[in-house]
């Protein structure tokens, strides 16, 4: 088997396995390969193969990386909506309980169950209309549904 041929060889063994991952980092990787088969059929030097494969897989994967198809948002899934279908919503707080020292707290129904609810830092304890701003683990973090939102 030529060099040529081993270069593309690989280049599509990494095509499926990206199929398998989905992330695109093997695809940028294939890219070199295709790249040192390529030199291979101008009959570089061994050498040169790889070190052309190499940059050229360098390149590739730094620029998909700034792309945006290369970005990870790190959102927060307390807070996003598009997760946790709660976000946003509103519910009836009748009293709510101070503790010295500590975010004010109530008990409410809400989607038939009894919640915990704190009060956001930026929110005022008094009865009345709250929106739920961010929901952690059991506990529903709200704010006065008139506040607008951070």
């Amino acid at each position: 088997m030529t060099d040529w041929m081993i270069w593309f060889a690989v280049a599509c063994v990494l095509i499926i396995l990206e199929m398998a991952t989905g992330t695109f980092y093997l695809l940028m990787i294939a890219i070199g390969a295709a790249a040192g088969g390529i030199a291979a059929l101008s009959a570089a030097s061994g050498t040169w193969q790889c070190i052309l494969a190499a940059v050229i897989a360098a390149v590739a994967t730094f620029a998909l990386r700034r792309s945006r198809f290369g970005r990870t948002e790190n959102l927060d899934a307390s807070r996003d909506p598009g997760v946790n279908l709660d976000i946003g919503q509103t519910l009836e707080v009748a009293e709510w309980r101070h503790v010295p020292g500590a975010a004010s707290s109530a008990r409410v129904m809400y989607r038939g169950a009894l919640w915990d609810v704190d009060l956001a830092s930026d929110g005022t304890a008094v009865a009345g209309q709250f929106r739920i701003q961010e929901v952690q683990g059991n506990r529903l973090i709200v704010i006065n549904s008139n506040a607008t939102d951070s």
